[in-house]
């Protein structure tokens, strides 16, 4: 016992106490399903294509031969309603029995003559900038060390034609003094594209300049001397501080624009395209839209036959059975939950068209303001589920290729008490800036109070807001003197 200065005792002892408490814990399976569901179709695919190579008892649903017969609940036997959005109850058993033994093992595909060739695989050979430069280099004539020193130079080339080095470093390996090594990037400098093997944006423009006759020019004195001001379109300032009037100026900038400033950009090669697959379709038959999940961007999956047969062969306390069992438990757990990534994104986009309808219908102008809360309700999930199931997701409809999360959007109110997106009111503004007169642009407050003449009320700051989302310069850079 331990006893304080007012003479009291405190007992310190340790005891056993079951305490009954309650607390959500996150099963692997459901965190499997929420990976799942925020897979784009890329991911998606990829992740297929892994579990596919783990897991012996699962297999892609192929095409179906001739001869075999199609199952008249294919497809949507184990699927929500989507018509009632209810879920159906899923029974492992029949999930596992409804693969029947009659599957083929592994992928059946049936090849005709006119597959036996597929042009897509064929890619033209692609001549990059070092390619081009390597071959002006070959024409050149040049001394055996001279064009090793020339190679060099040109293997610090990037992708855009600058170039990526500096003198010192062909000084101390090629043992030349710093005017030697210059000679040579000016040669380098020479070659096509023009601005080739320059070290910055103003050296870049300035040979382009040369190359075509404006030494001892507006131009040049504009990029040599007043390149940050030229960009901010102080054209009446460079005018007073060179004895020039801004529309001269102004036209110099005009040409100025016309140059590369990366050279290298028209050798950009193809492998660096990047191609969205949609995850959605979505298309108008009759008058209605109909929401398609991209199927070759999510496949069916199923259990092989011949791995369901062989468990049936094996006492459940054996090692094979034993891994069969754990590999069929995983198997079905990713069906279940591709599955249900599919009908939560079928929901979710279709909720999102009934509320968006006259988007689809009209244009961009009636696109409405639309939050993640709105469509959980709608389909009675929870917005963080909304929010996987849009994220990094593309939906291919009529009105082109769009992000799922562009339908949801802020907006302001319309005189008649409606929410106008803000996509829709970047869209006005940027058809008033359009139609302007360049010698009198519109200031954001007539801007402002012109979307309040078609009733959409808005602030000039808000106004200016959107301007600069729309990479639009305030009235002051875009007059024309």
């Amino acid at each position: 016992m331990l006893q304080n200065e007012m003479g009291s005792t405190m007992k310190m002892n340790f005891n056993l106490n079951l305490i009954q408490t309650q607390k959500l814990i996150m099963t692997p399976e459901l965190k499997q399903a929420i990976e799942i569901l925020q897979y784009n179709a890329m991911e998606l695919n990829d992740f297929i294509n892994e579990e596919l190579l783990n897991n012996p008892i699962l297999e892609k649903i192929t095409t179906i031969g001739e001869d075999e017969p199609v199952p008249e609940k294919a497809d949507n036997e184990f699927e929500y309603d989507l018509d009632k959005g209810e879920k159906k109850e899923i029974d492992w058993e029949d999930l596992v029995n409804y693969f029947d033994d009659s599957r083929p093992m592994g992928n059946t595909t049936t090849f005709t003559s006119d597959s036996e060739v597929n042009y897509d695989n064929f890619v033209a050979d692609e001549e990059t900038l070092k390619d081009y430069l390597a071959m002006q280099l070959k024409f050149s004539k040049l001394e055996p060390q001279v064009y090793k020193i020339c190679d060099y130079i040109l293997e610090n080339i990037d992708d855009n034609g600058y170039l990526q080095m500096n003198n010192e470093e062909a000084m101390i390996r090629f043992d030349k003094t710093y005017d030697e090594i210059e000679q040579l990037v000016r040669l380098i400098q020479t070659f096509d594209p023009p601005g080739v093997g320059a070290r910055s944006i103003k050296e870049c423009l300035l040979i382009q300049l040369y190359q075509q006759g404006y030494e001892d020019s507006l131009e040049e004195t504009l990029v040599t001397s007043f390149l940050t001001e030229l960009g901010e379109k102080k054209f009446a300032i460079i005018a007073k501080k060179i004895g020039e009037t801004a529309e001269r100026v102004q036209g110099a900038y005009d040409y100025i624009k016309t140059l590369e400033p990366k050279p290298g950009r028209s050798f950009a090669s193809l492998r660096d395209v990047r191609y969205v697959v949609p995850d959605v379709y979505v298309e108008k038959i009759k008058d209605e839209y109909v929401v398609m999940v991209n199927e070759s961007a999510s496949p069916r999956l199923q259990i092989n036959g011949f791995y369901k047969n062989m468990m049936n062969q094996f006492t459940k306390d054996s090692l094979t059975s034993e891994y069969l069992s754990k590999n069929l438990q995983s198997a079905l757990r990713i069906i279940k939950s591709i599955e249900q990534r599919r009908n939560t994104i079928y929901r979710v986009c279709k909720a999102i068209i009934e509320y968006q309808y006259d988007f689809f219908e009209k244009g961009l102008l009636y696109l409405k303001p639309l939050n993640l809360k709105d469509i959980a309700d709608e389909i009675e999930v929870h917005e963080s589920t909304v929010s996987r199931a849009v994220n990094g997701k593309y939906i291919q409809c009529p009105n082109g290729l769009f992000e799922i999360k562009y339908f949801f959007q802020s907006g302001v109110k319309g005189s008649s008490g409606e929410g106008v997106s803000s996509e829709s009111v970047k869209s006005v503004i940027k058809d008033l800036i359009e139609k302007e007169d360049p010698k009198k642009p519109h200031s954001d407050q007539y801007l402002a109070e012109e979307l309040i003449r078609r009733g959409i009320n808005i602030s000039r700051r808000t106004v200016a807001k959107y301007r600069d989302e729309l990479n639009l310069p305030p009235s002051s850079k875009r007059k024309r003197f």
